[in-house]
Parts: structure tokens; C-alpha cells; sequence
């Protein structure tokens, strides 16, 4: 029987450009760290899949936004260079759940998913999410437009450091404070980096992935 769910694909940009042992190790600590950090949201948890890429199914779409966040902020705060793609499908799963390993289930929406993964790749853009509802689909995918202009701009070997600062004390005196830097610089920095702005897509995010019952 055809069952709807939240599918949450992803995979490394330019994974073949890079060392592979390396970045694999990076991969499986983060896909590991967000897996911790999110249980409450998974049904079947985030399972590495071809080396390179990762699925599961999400509890809602809120929770799949959530994980997104987790993700790509895990990645400033472990200060790692590769970026993720990510595709959201709100589609058929018509094999039973498998809430140990994202494996070995079928459906409509697991084969949209890789799909759009594989459309991706010919983009620019990071994140897509394929949901039932279309209009709120293109608000979703315009906002994610959006963070993906100010996530995208941040420095790894330069601004991760500082970015993961931000996010984790608020407030650019305690970000001062902490890292013995001068408020002015750091309230510059803040508005460079466009923090504020961050923190208000997500909110944005968090308010759209969970108004309606999906």
C-alpha cells in the first residue's frame, strides 16, 4: 500500500575531485553527528547510500528542514571544504518503513528523488524540494534560493570559525568577548556575514515546514 512520506536525498558536490578516503571519513562523522542530533525527526535515519550520498525519511517537512540546518551548520562548525546538494520529495514509499537503515526500500517518491538528485547536479542550486503542495513548494525553494546566497559566500578557511561563533552565542559582544576580538570588528563582521539575515530565513523556514500538516 502506497504511503506518502517526507524523502531526504543528498549527496558531496565534486566528491571525485578530492581525497577520497579523507572526505569519506568527514562524511560518515557528519551523516553519524546529524543522525545523534536529530532521532526525533527520523523515521528511517540518515544512511549513507553509494559512498557519496545519503538518504532517509523525515518526519514531516519541518523536520526535514531541521536536518538540512543541522547539516550544513555542522559542516561550518567542523570547518570541512565540501558542500552537500540536497533534494526533499514528499512522495510513495509502497515498502514497509525500515526504521534501522534507509535500505532496501521501494516507491514512486525514493525513485523521484534520485532523479531530481541527478537534475541537480546540471544546476547551481543546492537545495530542491518536490512537494505536494505547489505553491508553498515554490516558496520553499525561493527561500532556500536565498540562504543559499548568504551560506554560499561564507569562507571556510576565513569565516567558518567566526560564522559557527555567531550561531552559537547570538550575540556579536559575546562573540567578542569570547574569541578577545574587538566589538566593532565583530559587529562588522556580524553584518557581513549576514548572520541576522540567516537567522531569519530559518525562522521563516521553521514557520513554512510547520503551519500545515505535512
Amino acid at each position: 500500500m502506497k504511503n506518502d512520506q517526507i524523502i531526504l536525498m543528498a549527496d558531496i558536490i565534486g566528491s571525485r575531485n578530492v581525497d577520497q578516503r579523507q572526505l569519506m571519513d568527514e562524511f560518515m562523522s557528519l551523516v553519524g553527528q546529524v543522525n545523534i542530533n536529530n532521532r526525533k525527526n527520523l523515521l528511517s535515519p540518515l544512511t549513507i547510500t553509494l559512498g557519496d550520498e545519503f538518504q532517509g525519511v523525515i518526519k514531516g517537512l519541518r523536520g526535514a528542514m531541521s536536518i538540512i540546518f543541522n547539516a550544513e551548520e555542522k559542516i561550518v562548525s567542523m570547518e570541512k571544504t565540501f558542500k552537500l546538494r540536497y533534494v526533499i520529495v514528499e512522495g510513495a514509499i509502497e515498502t514497509p518503513i525500515n526504521k534501522e537503515i534507509a535500505y532496501g526500500m521501494m516507491g514512486d517518491g525514493l525513485t523521484r528523488a534520485r532523479r531530481y538528485i541527478e537534475n541537480l547536479k546540471k544546476t547551481d542550486y543546492r537545495f530542491y524540494f518536490d512537494l505536494k503542495d505547489k505553491p508553498r513548494q515554490t516558496a520553499i525553494n525561493n527561500l532556500f534560493i536565498a540562504i543559499q546566497n548568504i551560506v554560499d559566500d561564507w569562507n571556510p578557511k576565513r569565516d567558518y570559525y567566526l560564522v559557527s561563533s555567531f550561531l552559537t552565542y547570538k550575540d556579536y559582544k559575546l562573540v567578542a568577548s569570547t574569541l578577545n576580538k574587538g566589538r566593532s570588528l565583530m559587529w562588522k563582521r556580524n553584518k557581513s556575514l549576514k548572520i541576522d539575515a540567516y537567522n531569519a530565513l530559518k525562522e521563516v523556514a521553521d514557520f513554512i515546514g510547520g503551519n500545515r500538516n505535512a
